[in-house]
């Protein structure tokens, strides 16, 4: 197993993961650990998720979008405040980005992953639009937003309205196949054939660690986030963020708190409403 830093002298992200939510990014992102990056994926942290930076990366994006504030594009120095000072590779949470992250980062090599749209969308749909949309997501939104000081609702909403070009839940649904095969295509388009990796999870470490110029680790692939492992740690990540509320809310709030957390810890799988 590799255990060096290859980045020594950090100078941004070193790999462009281009993958969006629901293709396995967990299991890449421990592949890419195990190969020796500092590797950033977004359900690894309840509370350090960088919310403000994201809202101003989906502003400065799509400025149309409701409720954003008028931003400048964003820079390099941008993105490296939001990932590239810390990280050699970003995983979910930076996938929606990634055309600006690869303009941003121009000798970054490019790993492309991407499932069928008619298996993955339905999954997609369950566990993000459902979570970001529902009514039991008002509540947590709200806990969150005035309880917490994590705005991850309304940064949330804001990437699914500009990535899917929508005003509300309608529209994402409506444009979801255009904007997902506009996204590849634009992400291909950019990205010149030796620089990139078309990958399907499955085919195992060679053809990424030859890509990467890594040795093959002696253990196996890594399978995280099945369905099963994902609900444990859901439920996990539920209840740490509804004890971290109500301690916080006090005596005050804490009828209202206990209601919304019970209400949320009971829900249907939560993903990226700050977790």
């Amino acid at each position: 197993m590799a255990t060096e830093n290859p980045n020594s002298q950090h100078d941004g992200l070193r790999v462009i993961h281009v993958a969006l939510f629901r293709m396995a990014t967990r299991s890449s992102a421990e592949a890419y650990r195990i190969l020796g990056y500092k590797t950033h994926h977004g359900l690894d942290d309840v509370f350090g998720m960088p919310w403000p930076l994201l809202e101003k990366a989906a502003e400065a994006t799509w400025p149309t979008v409701p409720g954003a504030r008028p931003r400048p594009p964003l820079t390099r120095s941008d993105w490296d405040e939001l990932w590239g000072s810390q990280y050699d590779i970003a995983t979910d949470m930076a996938s929606p980005f990634a055309d600006q992250l690869i303009q941003a980062y121009p000798d970054a090599k490019v790993v492309i992953v991407q499932r069928d749209f008619e298996s993955w969308w339905p999954s997609y749909r369950s566990e993000l639009l459902d979570t970001l949309f529902s009514p039991l997501a008002r509540v947590s939104v709200f806990l969150l937003e005035h309880v917490m000081g994590i705005r991850s609702g309304p940064t949330m909403q804001k990437v699914h309205f500009g990535f899917f070009g929508a005003k509300d839940r309608a529209g994402v649904e409506a444009n979801a196949r255009v904007a997902y095969d506009a996204y590849y295509k634009r992400i291909r388009e950019m990205v010149p054939l030796e620089r990139r990796l078309e990958y399907s999870m499955g085919d195992g470490w060679e053809p990424l660690c030859a890509f990467l110029g890594k040795e093959v680790p002696d253990v196996p692939f890594p399978r995280l986030n099945e369905r099963k492992s994902h609900r444990a740690s859901d439920t996990k990540r539920k209840l740490t963020i509804a004890l971290a509320t109500v301690r916080k809310a006090g005596m005050f709030l804490l009828p209202v708190t206990i209601l919304g957390a019970a209400l949320w810890y009971s829900g249907t799988s939560v993903n990226y409403l700050g977790l």
